[in-house]
């Protein structure tokens, strides 16, 4: 037992350590998010399992706060919308988060998909269509990128093939961004 904690502890540091490695993308995505809530836009998110967990944790961060009692944001994690269950129903998995972006994205949104593989469908034709849109494209995925690394604007790829390291990974830079994001728009 402890073999393996002392195991999983290392593999976070280790993956966690090659961070700083991706210092200049965070900052881009703290840039466009910024830039994003001073024209009014809104920050849409959204993956499956750990990554729906983990859209929903960030857009949370956004509405409510981080450090700071302050103003919301408009943060929408997909997941949370139930028209999720009818549109897999209607059309088909691959276009529960598409579908929603049709309706909610707007020109200049930061549009942030999930995905440890880089590689999920619906993930991918969501962002897609928020291209489509003129969304601002941002992606948290693993240490390849998978497919969603060539689409868009942004990627965050941590550098680990082990998904819970990866989500530890895009989790740290995730409150590194609300951080930043709220000390730029709030702490003057």
């Amino acid at each position: 037992m402890e073999s393996i904690i002392q195991k999983r502890i290392n593999e976070h540091i280790e993956a966690i350590g090659k961070l700083p490695e991706f210092k200049e993308t965070i900052k881009k995505m703290v840039e466009i998010i910024i830039n994003c809530y001073k024209h009014n836009g809104k920050v849409i998110l959204f993956g499956n399992g750990g990554s729906c967990a983990d859209s929903m944790h960030l857009a949370t961060e956004f509405v409510s706060r981080y450090y700071l009692n302050r103003k919301s944001l408009p943060a929408i994690a997909l997941t949370d919308n139930v028209s999720l269950t009818a549109l897999g129903n209607d059309y088909s998995f691959e276009d529960v988060f598409a579908k929603q972006v049709e309706g909610f994205v707007n020109k200049g949104d930061v549009v942030i998909g999930i995905s440890t593989s880089g590689s999920s469908k619906n993930v991918i034709k969501a962002i897609e269509k928020a291209k489509e849109l003129g969304g601002i494209t941002v992606a948290f995925t693993g240490k390849s990128g998978g497919m969603l690394r060539d689409k868009v604007d942004i990627c965050l790829n941590i550098p680990s093939d082990d998904t819970p390291r990866i989500q530890e990974g895009y989790m740290l830079a995730g409150h590194i961004i609300c951080e930043l994001v709220e000390k730029e728009l709030f702490e003057k």
